[in-house]
């Protein structure tokens, strides 16, 4: 079985779910997942997940994330993006000064009103899908935190940013309330996704790139899991606490620190995430076969 992680540069045009079938086929694995959806019109960072590493998934979907989003000012879209119909236009009056202290507003814990024309789902279906029949229904607002926003070039009418922000923020929402801040109205022309946690786009191929190399080398861009839970703290147990635990046992152990913990037996081998509370170690999400996954 593969296991592991393949870090994809995603084409504009192709869904999440295309580049993760293309790329499954290319690996002749049997398991796969993403750890966060990129829309067809976007481009970039896509962390594909095989094997056992799909048990890491919600992990990775908690990463903060970094995007460079080009918003073109002056028109707004049935969409807020370049894929919707223009509702108005304005002229793109905006200078140096306003657009930085329009950028200042959103810095910070901010609220944002998920879009219709998003994956969130009413009723168990998917808002866009609600949203192409015409629909419209009440959405609750959602506090996100956008750790940095800057400009990093304007040429009327394009205004281009760079985002880090938490898990769950809409940038096609942030780019239509800059907009709205500025006064000349704004939507996502484009968008890439640079970083997702600690994994780059720098590390990253795209799906030709990978179907140009042969087996071996396919194999050898596979991230372990080790470095998918690089930033939790270890706790190695004993074949005896394993036992336990894979029994679904919680373990007190003293000295563990609060919350998630990578877990690995005395060899080095992987044995999953575990939750500690109070002194209490509880399974969160464990590999089948340890020793399999050193």
């Amino acid at each position: 079985m593969t296991d592991g992680a393949l870090l994809v540069d995603k084409p504009v045009g192709l869904s999440s779910n295309a580049v993760l079938q293309q790329v499954k086929r290319l690996l002749g694995a049997r398991k796969a997942g993403h750890a966060g959806t990129l829309d067809p019109l976007a481009s970039g960072l896509l962390v594909i997940l095989f094997g056992e590493a799909t048990k890491f998934a919600g992990l990775l979907l908690e990463s903060d994330k970094e995007y460079r989003a080009t918003l073109k000012l002056g028109e707004t879209t049935s969409t807020g993006d370049a894929e919707g119909e223009i509702l108005e236009s304005r002229k793109p009056d905006a200078s140096e000064a306003q657009i930085l202290a329009a950028l200042a507003r959103f810095r910070g814990e901010i609220e944002q009103l998920p879009p219709m024309h998003s994956a969130l789902k009413r009723g168990g279906v998917p808002l866009y899908k609600l949203a192409r029949r015409g629909e419209t229904v009440e959405r609750g607002r959602r506090r996100v935190e956008i750790f940095e926003l800057e400009s990093t070039g304007f040429h009327p009418p394009l205004l281009e940013l760079r985002v880090r922000c938490s898990k769950g923020t809409y940038i096609r929402t942030l780019a239509e309330d800059i907009g709205a801040a500025l006064g000349t109205g704004a939507h996502l022309a484009a968008l890439r996704r640079t970083a997702s946690g600690r994994f780059l786009i720098e590390e990253a191929a795209t799906p030709d790139d990978i179907a140009r190399l042969n087996e071996t080398q396919r194999q050898g861009r596979l991230l372990p899991m080790d470095r998918l839970l690089a930033d939790l703290p270890r706790v190695e147990l004993d074949a005896a606490l394993e036992l336990r635990l894979r029994n679904g046992q919680a373990l007190k152990i003293s000295g563990l620190r609060e919350g998630v913990s990578a877990l690995y037996a005395a060899d080095g081998a992987l044995i999953g995430l575990g939750r500690a509370e109070g002194g209490v170690l509880r399974p969160l999400r464990l590999t089948q076969a340890a020793e399999k996954h050193r």
